[in-house]
Protein backbone atom coordinates (compact mmCIF):
# COMPACT_ATOMS: atom_id res chain seq x y z
CA UNK A 1 0.00 0.00 0.00
CA UNK A 2 1.45 3.71 -0.83
CA UNK A 3 2.22 5.64 1.70
CA UNK A 4 0.30 8.89 1.87
CA UNK A 5 1.76 12.34 2.52
CA UNK A 6 0.65 15.92 3.12
CA UNK A 7 0.96 16.83 -0.40
CA UNK A 8 -1.44 14.06 -1.19
CA UNK A 9 -4.26 15.42 1.14
CA UNK A 10 -3.11 19.18 -0.49
CA UNK A 11 -3.72 18.00 -3.78
CA UNK A 12 -7.01 15.79 -3.36
CA UNK A 13 -8.22 18.65 -1.33
CA UNK A 14 -7.61 20.78 -4.12
CA UNK A 15 -9.15 19.07 -6.83
CA UNK A 16 -11.94 19.14 -4.43
CA UNK A 17 -12.02 23.05 -4.61
CA UNK A 18 -12.00 23.12 -8.11
CA UNK A 19 -14.93 20.82 -8.52
CA UNK A 20 -16.45 23.28 -6.03
CA UNK A 21 -17.25 21.57 -2.41
CA UNK A 22 -20.50 23.33 -1.26
CA UNK A 23 -19.06 22.47 2.08
CA UNK A 24 -16.28 24.00 2.15
CA UNK A 25 -18.20 27.65 0.55
CA UNK A 26 -20.13 26.98 3.60
CA UNK A 27 -17.52 27.31 5.93
CA UNK A 28 -16.06 30.40 4.41
CA UNK A 29 -19.79 32.57 4.67
CA UNK A 30 -21.26 31.33 8.20
CA UNK A 31 -19.87 32.17 11.52
CA UNK A 32 -20.39 29.45 13.13
CA UNK A 33 -19.39 31.05 16.62
CA UNK A 34 -22.67 32.80 16.77
CA UNK A 35 -24.45 29.68 17.87
CA UNK A 36 -21.73 28.81 20.42
CA UNK A 37 -23.50 30.78 23.84
CA UNK A 38 -27.14 29.23 23.19
CA UNK A 39 -25.18 25.67 22.34
CA UNK A 40 -22.92 26.09 25.82
CA UNK A 41 -25.75 26.48 27.80
CA UNK A 42 -26.17 22.36 27.12
CA UNK A 43 -22.92 22.17 28.93
CA UNK A 44 -23.95 24.41 32.05
CA UNK A 45 -24.00 21.47 34.23
CA UNK A 46 -20.86 20.69 35.99
CA UNK A 47 -19.40 17.74 35.73
CA UNK A 48 -18.90 15.33 39.24
CA UNK A 49 -15.21 14.73 38.22
CA UNK A 50 -12.77 15.04 35.23
CA UNK A 51 -12.59 11.04 34.14
CA UNK A 52 -13.58 10.23 30.78
CA UNK A 53 -13.46 11.99 27.47
CA UNK A 54 -13.49 15.38 27.33
CA UNK A 55 -16.59 16.71 25.74
CA UNK A 56 -16.80 17.22 22.10
CA UNK A 57 -17.14 20.86 20.74
CA UNK A 58 -20.61 21.72 20.58
CA UNK A 59 -19.92 23.56 17.67
CA UNK A 60 -18.22 20.56 16.15
CA UNK A 61 -21.45 18.98 17.28
CA UNK A 62 -24.21 21.05 15.93
CA UNK A 63 -21.76 21.04 12.22
CA UNK A 64 -22.73 17.42 12.33
CA UNK A 65 -26.69 17.59 12.97
CA UNK A 66 -26.30 20.59 10.11
CA UNK A 67 -24.29 18.15 7.48
CA UNK A 68 -27.26 15.92 8.71
CA UNK A 69 -30.23 17.54 7.81
CA UNK A 70 -28.43 18.36 4.89
CA UNK A 71 -27.97 15.23 3.12
CA UNK A 72 -30.79 13.26 5.23
CA UNK A 73 -28.34 11.43 6.85
CA UNK A 74 -28.87 8.72 9.82
CA UNK A 75 -27.03 8.62 12.78
CA UNK A 76 -25.16 5.88 11.94
CA UNK A 77 -25.22 7.03 8.38
CA UNK A 78 -23.80 10.94 9.65
CA UNK A 79 -20.74 8.69 11.52
CA UNK A 80 -19.77 6.66 8.61
CA UNK A 81 -19.98 9.74 6.29
CA UNK A 82 -17.79 11.36 8.55
CA UNK A 83 -15.30 8.59 8.70
CA UNK A 84 -15.40 8.24 4.79
CA UNK A 85 -15.23 11.58 3.26
CA UNK A 86 -12.67 13.96 3.48
CA UNK A 87 -14.93 16.96 2.47
CA UNK A 88 -17.02 15.77 5.71
CA UNK A 89 -13.81 15.73 7.83
CA UNK A 90 -12.54 19.40 6.22
CA UNK A 91 -15.68 20.60 6.48
CA UNK A 92 -15.83 19.40 10.65
CA UNK A 93 -11.89 20.74 10.92
CA UNK A 94 -10.88 17.21 11.88
CA UNK A 95 -8.09 15.45 10.85
CA UNK A 96 -7.31 11.63 9.90
CA UNK A 97 -5.64 11.58 14.01
CA UNK A 98 -8.92 13.08 15.38
CA UNK A 99 -12.14 10.98 17.20
CA UNK A 100 -15.07 11.28 15.09
CA UNK A 101 -18.47 11.20 17.60
CA UNK A 102 -20.20 7.88 17.15
CA UNK A 103 -23.79 7.85 16.50
CA UNK A 104 -24.95 7.41 20.38
CA UNK A 105 -23.58 10.51 21.08
CA UNK A 106 -24.83 12.56 17.41
CA UNK A 107 -27.89 10.89 18.86
CA UNK A 108 -27.29 12.46 22.26
CA UNK A 109 -25.90 15.97 21.23
CA UNK A 110 -29.96 16.35 19.52
CA UNK A 111 -31.73 14.61 22.55
CA UNK A 112 -30.50 17.58 24.60
CA UNK A 113 -31.06 20.62 22.05
CA UNK A 114 -34.51 18.87 22.36
CA UNK A 115 -34.73 18.59 26.01
CA UNK A 116 -33.39 22.18 26.16
CA UNK A 117 -35.96 23.71 23.74
CA UNK A 118 -32.85 24.97 21.79
CA UNK A 119 -33.69 24.14 18.10
CA UNK A 120 -35.95 26.94 17.50
CA UNK A 121 -34.10 29.63 18.92
CA UNK A 122 -31.39 28.17 17.21
CA UNK A 123 -33.38 29.23 13.88
CA UNK A 124 -34.28 32.53 15.31
CA UNK A 125 -30.58 33.76 16.21
CA UNK A 126 -30.06 32.78 12.66
CA UNK A 127 -33.07 34.57 11.30
CA UNK A 128 -32.09 38.04 13.42
CA UNK A 129 -28.69 37.61 11.77
CA UNK A 130 -30.02 37.60 7.87
CA UNK A 131 -32.47 40.31 8.71
CA UNK A 132 -29.52 42.15 10.18
CA UNK A 133 -27.04 41.98 7.23
CA UNK A 134 -29.12 42.74 4.98
CA UNK A 135 -31.48 39.72 4.27
CA UNK A 136 -34.61 41.28 5.47
CA UNK A 137 -37.90 39.60 4.75
CA UNK A 138 -39.27 41.52 1.36
CA UNK A 139 -41.49 41.61 -1.70
CA UNK A 140 -44.28 39.19 -0.11
CA UNK A 141 -44.74 36.14 1.58
CA UNK A 142 -45.39 32.47 0.12
CA UNK A 143 -47.12 29.79 2.79
CA UNK A 144 -47.05 25.82 1.55
CA UNK A 145 -46.66 22.53 3.61
CA UNK A 146 -45.32 19.74 2.57
CA UNK A 147 -45.48 15.82 3.97
CA UNK A 148 -42.54 14.85 5.36
CA UNK A 149 -42.52 10.52 5.34
CA UNK A 150 -41.95 8.51 8.77
CA UNK A 151 -41.41 4.93 8.80
CA UNK A 152 -45.05 3.11 8.41
CA UNK A 153 -46.60 1.39 11.89
CA UNK A 154 -48.04 -2.00 11.45
CA UNK A 155 -51.26 -1.50 14.19
CA UNK A 156 -53.90 -3.44 14.37
CA UNK A 157 -57.24 -1.63 13.53
CA UNK A 158 -58.39 -1.39 17.17
CA UNK A 159 -54.75 -0.25 18.00
CA UNK A 160 -55.18 2.63 15.38
CA UNK A 161 -58.42 3.47 16.90
CA UNK A 162 -57.27 3.36 20.54
CA UNK A 163 -54.49 6.07 19.00
CA UNK A 164 -56.60 8.20 16.84
CA UNK A 165 -58.80 8.49 20.30
CA UNK A 166 -55.55 10.05 22.09
CA UNK A 167 -55.12 6.29 24.16
CA UNK A 168 -52.25 3.93 24.10
CA UNK A 169 -53.35 0.40 23.96
CA UNK A 170 -52.90 -1.41 27.07
CA UNK A 171 -51.09 -4.37 26.29
CA UNK A 172 -47.89 -2.29 24.75
CA UNK A 173 -45.08 -3.05 26.75
CA UNK A 174 -42.52 -0.53 27.82
CA UNK A 175 -39.95 -0.93 24.98
CA UNK A 176 -42.55 -1.29 22.29
CA UNK A 177 -44.18 2.21 23.35
CA UNK A 178 -40.74 3.66 22.86
CA UNK A 179 -40.55 2.24 19.31
CA UNK A 180 -44.09 2.94 18.14
CA UNK A 181 -44.96 6.78 16.45
CA UNK A 182 -48.48 7.77 17.77
CA UNK A 183 -48.47 11.15 16.78
CA UNK A 184 -48.07 10.86 13.11
CA UNK A 185 -51.23 10.44 11.06
CA UNK A 186 -51.92 9.42 7.48
CA UNK A 187 -53.13 11.73 4.40
CA UNK A 188 -54.63 11.20 1.15
CA UNK A 189 -53.09 13.56 -1.05
CA UNK A 190 -53.44 13.15 -5.32
CA UNK A 191 -54.83 9.85 -5.53
CA UNK A 192 -51.77 8.58 -2.81
CA UNK A 193 -51.89 7.58 0.85
CA UNK A 194 -49.00 8.95 2.82
CA UNK A 195 -47.96 8.53 6.75
CA UNK A 196 -46.30 11.26 8.66
CA UNK A 197 -45.46 14.80 9.09
CA UNK A 198 -46.14 18.40 7.56
CA UNK A 199 -42.82 20.80 7.63
CA UNK A 200 -45.53 24.07 7.06
CA UNK A 201 -43.22 27.28 5.59
CA UNK A 202 -43.64 30.69 4.95
CA UNK A 203 -41.07 32.29 2.43
CA UNK A 204 -40.11 35.32 1.48
CA UNK A 205 -40.39 36.64 -2.10
CA UNK A 206 -37.40 38.09 -2.89
CA UNK A 207 -34.64 35.92 -1.09
CA UNK A 208 -36.87 32.79 -0.91
CA UNK A 209 -35.74 32.01 2.73
CA UNK A 210 -37.98 30.25 5.51
CA UNK A 211 -39.17 32.72 7.74
CA UNK A 212 -41.94 31.22 10.44
CA UNK A 213 -42.34 27.02 10.03
CA UNK A 214 -44.76 24.95 12.19
CA UNK A 215 -44.72 21.14 11.93
CA UNK A 216 -48.03 18.97 12.64
CA UNK A 217 -49.33 15.46 12.12
CA UNK A 218 -49.70 15.25 8.48
CA UNK A 219 -53.78 14.54 8.63
CA UNK A 220 -53.46 18.48 9.92
CA UNK A 221 -55.32 20.76 6.85
CA UNK A 222 -52.36 23.39 5.55
CA UNK A 223 -55.28 25.98 5.93
CA UNK A 224 -54.91 25.30 10.09
CA UNK A 225 -51.73 26.86 10.00
CA UNK A 226 -52.10 29.39 7.71
CA UNK A 227 -52.46 32.51 9.78
CA UNK A 228 -49.66 31.18 12.12
CA UNK A 229 -47.22 31.05 9.60
CA UNK A 230 -47.54 34.87 8.51
CA UNK A 231 -44.46 37.21 8.57
CA UNK A 232 -45.84 40.81 9.84
CA UNK A 233 -42.55 41.93 9.72
CA UNK A 234 -42.39 41.54 5.50
CA UNK A 235 -42.03 44.84 3.72
CA UNK A 236 -45.00 43.68 0.97
CA UNK A 237 -48.51 43.29 2.49
CA UNK A 238 -48.79 40.20 -0.51
CA UNK A 239 -49.55 36.71 0.41
CA UNK A 240 -49.54 34.01 -1.45
CA UNK A 241 -50.64 30.07 -1.67
CA UNK A 242 -52.08 27.69 -3.09
CA UNK A 243 -55.79 26.71 -3.78
CA UNK A 244 -55.89 24.67 -0.08
CA UNK A 245 -55.54 27.87 1.74
CA UNK A 246 -58.29 29.74 -0.02
CA UNK A 247 -62.08 30.13 1.76
CA UNK A 248 -64.24 33.28 2.04
CA UNK A 249 -62.79 33.64 5.59
CA UNK A 250 -59.57 33.05 4.73
CA UNK A 251 -59.46 35.57 1.97
CA UNK A 252 -61.61 37.82 4.34
CA UNK A 253 -59.47 38.03 7.43
CA UNK A 254 -56.63 38.70 5.52
CA UNK A 255 -57.94 41.29 4.20
CA UNK A 256 -59.01 42.44 8.03
CA UNK A 257 -55.43 42.32 9.24
CA UNK A 258 -53.92 44.31 6.16
CA UNK A 259 -52.70 42.01 3.83
CA UNK A 260 -53.40 40.98 0.14
CA UNK A 261 -54.47 37.75 -0.58
CA UNK A 262 -53.11 36.09 -3.92
CA UNK A 263 -54.63 32.87 -3.43
CA UNK A 264 -55.02 30.31 -6.47
CA UNK A 265 -58.46 29.65 -7.51
CA UNK A 266 -59.61 25.79 -8.10
CA UNK A 267 -62.51 24.51 -9.86
CA UNK A 268 -65.19 21.81 -9.19
CA UNK A 269 -67.33 19.75 -11.45
CA UNK A 270 -70.51 22.09 -10.84
CA UNK A 271 -68.13 25.30 -11.27
CA UNK A 272 -65.44 24.69 -13.71
CA UNK A 273 -63.04 28.43 -13.41
CA UNK A 274 -63.57 31.22 -15.89
CA UNK A 275 -60.91 32.31 -18.59
CA UNK A 276 -60.17 35.53 -16.17
CA UNK A 277 -59.62 33.16 -13.14
CA UNK A 278 -57.30 30.46 -15.14
CA UNK A 279 -55.38 33.75 -16.13
CA UNK A 280 -55.46 35.14 -12.60
CA UNK A 281 -53.91 31.70 -11.67
CA UNK A 282 -51.22 31.64 -14.08
CA UNK A 283 -50.12 35.37 -13.13
CA UNK A 284 -50.12 34.31 -9.37
CA UNK A 285 -48.09 31.12 -9.80
CA UNK A 286 -45.24 32.15 -11.13
CA UNK A 287 -44.65 34.18 -7.66
CA UNK A 288 -46.18 31.02 -5.53
CA UNK A 289 -43.97 28.01 -7.38
CA UNK A 290 -40.71 29.98 -5.51
CA UNK A 291 -41.99 28.02 -2.35
CA UNK A 292 -41.38 24.90 -4.95
CA UNK A 293 -37.92 25.45 -5.01
CA UNK A 294 -37.22 25.44 -1.04
CA UNK A 295 -38.85 21.89 -1.18
CA UNK A 296 -37.25 20.86 -4.35
CA UNK A 297 -33.48 21.83 -2.81
CA UNK A 298 -34.46 19.85 0.46
CA UNK A 299 -35.25 16.74 -1.70
CA UNK A 300 -32.42 17.25 -4.53
CA UNK A 301 -29.73 17.33 -1.69
CA UNK A 302 -31.04 14.79 0.29
CA UNK A 303 -33.19 12.51 -1.69
CA UNK A 304 -36.54 10.82 -0.08
CA UNK A 305 -37.13 12.76 2.53
CA UNK A 306 -37.95 10.27 5.50
CA UNK A 307 -37.90 11.05 9.50
CA UNK A 308 -35.75 8.27 11.76
CA UNK A 309 -37.54 9.75 14.86
CA UNK A 310 -40.35 9.02 17.29
CA UNK A 311 -43.05 11.43 17.68
CA UNK A 312 -43.73 14.84 17.42
CA UNK A 313 -41.65 16.59 19.65
CA UNK A 314 -38.55 14.61 18.13
CA UNK A 315 -39.58 15.16 14.60
CA UNK A 316 -40.04 18.87 15.27
CA UNK A 317 -36.88 19.20 15.78
CA UNK A 318 -35.23 17.47 13.35
CA UNK A 319 -37.25 19.54 11.23
CA UNK A 320 -36.22 22.85 11.98
CA UNK A 321 -32.96 21.51 11.60
CA UNK A 322 -33.39 21.05 8.41
CA UNK A 323 -35.02 24.18 7.73
CA UNK A 324 -32.02 25.84 9.26
CA UNK A 325 -29.64 23.53 7.39
CA UNK A 326 -31.69 24.99 4.01
CA UNK A 327 -31.29 28.98 5.31
CA UNK A 328 -27.45 28.22 5.77
CA UNK A 329 -27.30 26.66 2.29
CA UNK A 330 -29.65 29.58 0.83
CA UNK A 331 -27.30 32.53 2.74
CA UNK A 332 -24.16 30.84 1.36
CA UNK A 333 -25.25 31.31 -2.46
CA UNK A 334 -26.87 34.93 -1.91
CA UNK A 335 -24.16 36.08 -0.50
CA UNK A 336 -21.83 34.56 -3.08
CA UNK A 337 -24.31 35.59 -6.24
Amino acid sequence: MMQTGLFDWHDRFQKLNKTGDPLLKLNEVIDWDIFRPALETIRDKKRKNNAGAKPYDVILMFKILIIQSLYNLSDDGVEYQILDRISFMRFLNLSLGDRVPDAKTIWLFREQITSAGLAEPLFEQFDTFLRENGFSAQKGQIVDASIIAAPKQRNSRDENKEIKEGRTPEDWSESKKRQKDTDARWVKKNGSNHYGYKNHICIDVKHKLIRNFDVTDAAVHDSNIFDDLLDESNSSRDVYADSAYRSEESVERLKNSGYRAHLQRKGCRNKKLTEWEKRGNRTRSKKRSRVEHVFGVQVMMAGDLILRTIGIIRAKVKLVLRNLAYNLNRYKILVQT
